[in-house]
């Protein structure tokens, strides 16, 4: 039931000329609250010679810091990973019993841990309409995430966005489209104007063509896709950390790995640092690629795959009968028989002459 897939993601810049650059900050590497086990990872960097140096920033997320001595002509960035996709249920988590509810307060310690992740920018005309139809009835609080996650997916409409920074959630609603990030980010300040703690997250998103074609409902990828993506998690009691995928609806699962999570989303970009002017190509490419796939209840043996196994099968039943094995079934069963305890019925034979006699007394 095992499902491994590697990842490569490489990035390259280009310059016009021999550069100085400043101290740079990668941020590719999967987060330590990753719910999905990352077997291997590698992180490769371009040109040589340099230095790198692993530390955590405040949130606790990896960052590579790279140091070039020399002028150079390009900056090449390469990550290779391998991931188990076993499927994860996003639900499986517990609330504490105070925070099953919403709208719940924050106790007062945890409310000064999560500070950071509360601050909330000054709504424009747009979100402060948007906050106010939220119904504020009672309710139970994954059910309130959930219609507020897929209230946020089916009003801002996806759009692949290739220019840098992340829009206001004013600029998003009022062009009721955006990116990933601009969804993301429009969900955290919603979420924190609710009273709830939430961060920004940048990682990679992983998605592998269905062994099935579900019965209703979108039929997913035609291709095994990954790319980098990005979504919001929440803080509540008890469960931790939980992810809310804005751009899809849905909570995260074994596809979303995070990268970096933080109160803005300029500390998750995945490469930041300074450069001197100068002109700069820029070039990436992803992929991903199933490196280990048994078979599965969705995607069993195919024939060709079940006769070989049955060949194997009659080939170690020819050894084993060449080399006169023999096999008895019996052992030591629950009840024997008071008189005649080393007959074979009672030690290494189904049946004989008495047992199932026994047998039908003791099942009667």
């Amino acid at each position: 039931m095992t499902l491994h897939v590697a990842l490569t993601h490489r990035t390259r810049y280009s310059y016009d000329r021999p550069v100085s650059l400043g101290p740079q900050t990668i941020r590719l590497r999967p987060a330590s609250h990753a719910r999905t086990p990352v077997l291997s990872y590698a992180l490769r960097i371009e040109p040589k010679p340099h230095f790198i140096n692993w530390m955590q920033d405040p949130s606790g997320n990896y960052q590579a810091r790279v140091v070039f001595p020399e002028r150079i002509t390009h900056f090449d960035v390469a990550v290779d990973l391998v991931a188990d996709m076993a499927t994860i249920n996003p639900f499986d988590f517990f609330l504490e019993p105070q925070a099953e509810q919403w709208p719940f307060a924050y106790d007062p310690v945890l409310a000064g841990e999560l500070a950071p992740y509360r601050v909330r920018e000054t709504p424009g005309p747009l979100l402060a309409t948007l906050l106010e139809g939220i119904d504020r009835t009672p309710r139970h609080t994954v059910d309130m995430l959930v219609a507020l996650n897929q209230q946020i997916q089916q009003r801002i409409a996806y759009v692949v966005r290739m220019e840098p920074g992340v829009w206001t959630p004013e600029e998003t609603l009022e062009r009721a489209c955006g990116s990933c990030r601009d969804s993301a980010w429009l969900l955290v300040q919603i979420l924190r104007h609710l009273g709830f703690a939430a961060r920004f997250v940048s990682g990679y998103l992983i998605q592998l063509v269905a062994d099935q074609k579900p019965v209703t409902g979108p039929e997913g990828p035609s291709a095994d896709f990954t790319d980098l993506h990005a979504w919001a998690e929440v803080y509540l009691p008890g469960a931790g950390w939980i992810g809310l995928d804005a751009t899809s609806g849905l909570l995260t699962g074994e596809g979303h790995i995070p990268l970096a999570a933080t109160p803005e989303p300029a500390s998750a970009a995945p490469i930041t640092g300074l450069i001197e002017p100068c002109e700069t190509e820029f070039d990436f490419t992803m992929s991903v690629t199933r490196v280990l796939e048994t078979p599965r209840t969705t995607r069993p043996y195919d024939d060709a795959q079940w006769q070989a196994i049955l060949a194997a099968g009659r080939a170690i039943d020819a050894t084993l009968q060449a080399g006169d094995v023999g096999l008895t079934m019996g052992g030591e069963p629950t009840f024997i028989a008071a008189a005649d305890m080393d007959a074979p019925e009672w030690n290494v034979d189904a049946l004989g002459p008495t047992k199932r006699a026994y047998a039908g007394r003791l099942l009667r």
